[in-house]
């Protein structure tokens, strides 16, 4: 695990950038709250303060002319919260000083910290600092950031699983029976000499071996369910032309965000929004509408189109209530889509139609999208939503680092079962044990490199 050479007090403004009615300066570090201490002026020295202890006062600095010292520049009433290492969040004396949100008195507050003696924090080092500190390991420090930016109540609740140790706990109870038998293999190796010695019983290793190798793919599967959390679950709305695809995605996002035009081959793009819903974010795309037609660019949207259905979680198969003629046959070999079939424009048809066009085909929706009656798509989009979260796992993830660190933690722990079909040496065994033991030690950050965690923590914002 990398370390920092040098544990420097750092401060920084934690709350967002520009004037509000408070704003949070975090100062971490040996030396925090003696050098808070040098601008407070408080009832009592913060020197003197119990831990997690919040005390009121004044922001002070000797205001100097020349060599004379002149009467003290008073910048701000203040609360200050007091947190004493290894107790905090960083695991280091912590102030955090919130004073009023004027841009002028967060910036001179810096300046005066600055001139004290801290430094200016990094982007996420005050986190990092939590993770080098053993506060937390790097899948909980990553939740931080995950935390920060979730838009939604899903992200945010796969966030919060995941800083509560989700991911750890998991990874941690593999590694410690994966361990064991490693350390067995390798005793093995240091009485090469005796032949006959065998600490570790295969046969047990080779049933820990597929244990781990399902419990590793079960992780590996639920990337596709984290990653639509984060990402937002993909919709394509696929039709004919003129069937109001367009129309459809204005109602859904309730603006005008998509061209509407009676003119066939309006929609020569992709046109891509988002929306929550059930707590859920929802990615809509727009496709051209799907016809034979000689028209190059036409042609090129279209293809796109194709493409968009591919990639989607769910299709809105459009169709017009007025003139329905399904001509995307196609659609019938995506199994793996979850597909709406849509009646658009019930408000030009009777009652009959629609009860003839209910006998085509199960589970099918009537709506009207120019006059905003999609309440039925709604529901049955919240449904899918639903579902989403109750088929997650206990144990979600949603970075791809992850994902890939995964995959080759069952790359190595595959080739264990198949070194013990074979029969082959231990030398070799511990090889892919240890392959192993690595990828899966590399997604906690008992394993890695001082390049993983500036790429890692140079994402989060300045003063978290």
């Amino acid at each position: 695990m990398a370390k920092i050479e040098e544990m420097s007090t750092i401060c920084a403004i934690s709350t967002p950038y520009g004037s509000g009615g408070i704003a949070v300066v975090r100062v971490s570090g040996e030396s925090a709250i003696q050098i808070v201490d040098t601008l407070f002026r408080g009832r009592k020295s913060l020197t003197e303060a119990n831990a997690y202890t919040v005390h009121y006062g004044e922001i002070r600095q000797k205001a100097r002319r020349g060599e004379e010292a002149k009467d003290e520049e008073i910048l701000d009433q203040v609360l200050a919260s007091v947190f004493r290492a290894p107790h905090s969040f960083t695991g280091e004396d912590v102030v955090e000083i919130a004073c009023h949100g004027s841009m002028y008195i967060q910036q001179t507050l810096l300046q005066w910290l600055v001139d004290a003696g801290c430094q200016l924090a990094k982007a996420g080092e005050f986190t990092q600092r939590a993770f080098l500190n053993g506060k937390m390991d790097l899948t909980e420090a990553e939740a931080v950031a995950d935390l920060i930016a979730a838009q939604t109540k899903a992200e945010k609740d796969l966030a919060l699983s995941q800083l509560r140790g989700g991911i750890s706990n998991e990874l941690a109870a593999l590694r410690e029976r994966l361990l064991t038998f490693t350390s067995l293999v390798e005793l093995e190796l240091d009485f090469a000499d005796h032949e006959e010695l065998e600490f570790a019983d295969r046969s047990e290793l080779f049933a820990l071996a597929q244990e781990i190798d399902t419990k590793i793919g079960s992780l590996v599967g639920s990337f596709k369910t984290g990653n639509a959390i984060k990402q937002g679950i993909p919709v394509a709305i696929i039709g004919a032309p003129n069937v109001g695809k367009s129309t459809l995605l204005n109602a859904l996002l309730g603006e005008e965000r998509a061209i509407v035009s009676d003119i066939q081959g309006t929609t020569r793009d992709t046109v891509e929004d988002t929306l929550v819903l059930g707590g859920m974010l929802f990615r809509f795309i727009d496709t051209a509408g799907m016809r034979q037609t000689d028209d190059t660019i036409e042609s090129l949207g279209i293809e796109r189109s194709r493409q968009a259905a591919q990639k989607a979680a769910v299709i809105i198969h459009l169709q017009d209530a007025t003139c329905p003629i399904n001509t995307l046959d196609w659609l019938d070999d995506l199994t793996d889509k979850k597909i709406i079939p849509i009646y658009n424009k019930v408000d030009l048809i009777g009652d009959e139609t629609i009860r003839q066009l209910g006998e085509r085909q199960e589970e099918q929706i009537f709506i009207s999208a120019k006059s905003g009656d999609i309440e039925a798509l709604r529901q049955q989009l919240i449904a899918f939503a639903e579902e989403q979260c109750n088929m997650r796992n206990a144990v979600t993830i949603s970075s791809t680092r992850h994902y890939e660190s995964l995959v080759h933690a069952q790359e190595a722990i595959r080739r264990v079962q198949e070194g013990l079909q074979m029969q082959i040496s231990g030398e070799f065994l511990s090889m892919d044990l240890q392959d192993c033991l690595s990828a899966l030690g590399e997604i906690t950050g008992q394993i890695t490199s001082q390049e993983v965690l500036n790429n890692i923590f140079g994402k989060f914002c300045i003063g978290k």
